[in-house]
This record gives structure tokens, C-alpha cells and sequence, in this order.
């Protein structure tokens, strides 16, 4: 098999075209279709996306799960995000990916996804019903989290520097957003 060096076509890409795409240190993710192609992150985005994934998994119950990206969350045939850390049931996972929504999904912001992460996977992990999603902004610092009410997103608490947060969903954790760049 040969390398891929260019894009198969302009799309609208599927689940199974995003085999095809090279190993070349980006993220390749799909929203109705259309190809996202993100950058290597830097290294704060990291680092945060790294200490949070530690205090996750120090409370995690053994019947869930934290992961980080690069993982598929199977959304639909045309939409496959990765979230920088999710949660889900162990039992959801296949040997390849998370069919369907996580309880929990983590982005942290950088300045090349800002707004995809604010306005579109927003809302497709809410119409996919995921409970939670937490924006972390390591600029500030910052933790906006998010959860379904009656099927839209509410704001359920939003705290920033060295202020806690202590989170009941999906599991109890306490979180500060200072500690995240540490």
C-alpha cells in the first residue's frame, strides 16, 4: 500500500474516507461531511489536556473510561469527532473507536479551533445527546461546563484561575483550572 500524500477528493467525506488520511500529526475529524483538518497542537494545549486527563483518571470508576484524542467518536456516517478527553462506559468502546456520544467530552480551546469547538461541536455532541462537555481555556484559565437540559445545553458552572469546581457528572471530581497548567 502506498502513502497517501494528497486528499481522496473534495468530498462530502465519510466515516470510511477517513482512512485514508495520512498519519502527518494533524487531526482529521468530519462534521456533516465536511473535513476538518486541525494542527499539531502546542505545547500548553497539551500539557493542560495531559494534568486533566491525570485527574480524571484518578476518580474514575472502573466501569468508565478516559481517553484522549487522537480517538473517533462516531456521531453519524458523515460526522466523526475527537474530543480532546472523553469519558464512556468501557463496554461502548470497539476495538476502533466510540460508536455514539460519550457521557463526558473535553475540548480544550487553541486558537485554530476556537470557534469549532465553541459553535459546531457544541452542537452536534448536544443533538447527539452527550450529558456534558467542558470547554477549557488555558489562556485565562478557564472551565466552562456544559449539560443537557431537556436536550439543549445548559451552562452548569464556569470557573476561572484558582477558583474550584467540584463536578458530580459524570463522576465526582473537583477541578481547578489554574492546576491545569502546571
Amino acid at each position: 500500500m502506498s502513502a497517501v500524500t494528497t486528499l481522496p477528493y473534495s468530498g462530502p467525506y465519510t466515516r470510511d474516507d477517513l482512512e485514508l488520511m495520512p498519519d502527518d500529526g494533524h487531526r482529521y475529524e468530519l462534521l456533516d461531511g465536511t473535513l476538518l483538518v486541525s494542527p499539531a497542537p502546542r505545547p500548553l494545549h497539551q500539557r493542560v489536556v495531559g494534568n486533566l486527563h491525570v485527574l480524571l483518571r484518578t476518580g474514575c470508576p472502573a466501569e468508565l473510561e478516559v481517553l484522549f484524542a487522537p480517538l473517533d467518536v462516531v456521531l453519524a456516517h458523515d460526522t466523526v469527532l475527537e474530543p480532546d478527553l472523553l469519558i464512556a462506559p468501557r463496554d461502548q468502546f470497539t476495538a476502533r473507536d466510540l460508536q455514539g456520544p460519550p457521557l463526558l467530552a473535553v475540548e480544550v480551546l487553541s486558537p485554530s479551533t476556537r470557534r469549532i469547538d465553541l459553535l459546531l461541536k457544541r452542537d452536534r455532541l448536544e443533538e447527539a445527546g452527550c450529558p456534558s462537555y467542558w470547554l477549557v481555556d488555558p489562556d485565562e484559565p478557564s472551565l466552562t461546563a456544559l449539560q443537557l437540559v431537556d436536550g439543549r445545553y445548559a451552562e452548569v458552572a464556569r470557573v476561572e484561575g484558582e477558583r474550584a469546581w467540584a463536578a458530580q457528572r459524570p463522576y465526582p471530581v473537583t477541578v481547578v483550572p489554574a492546576d491545569l497548567l502546571r
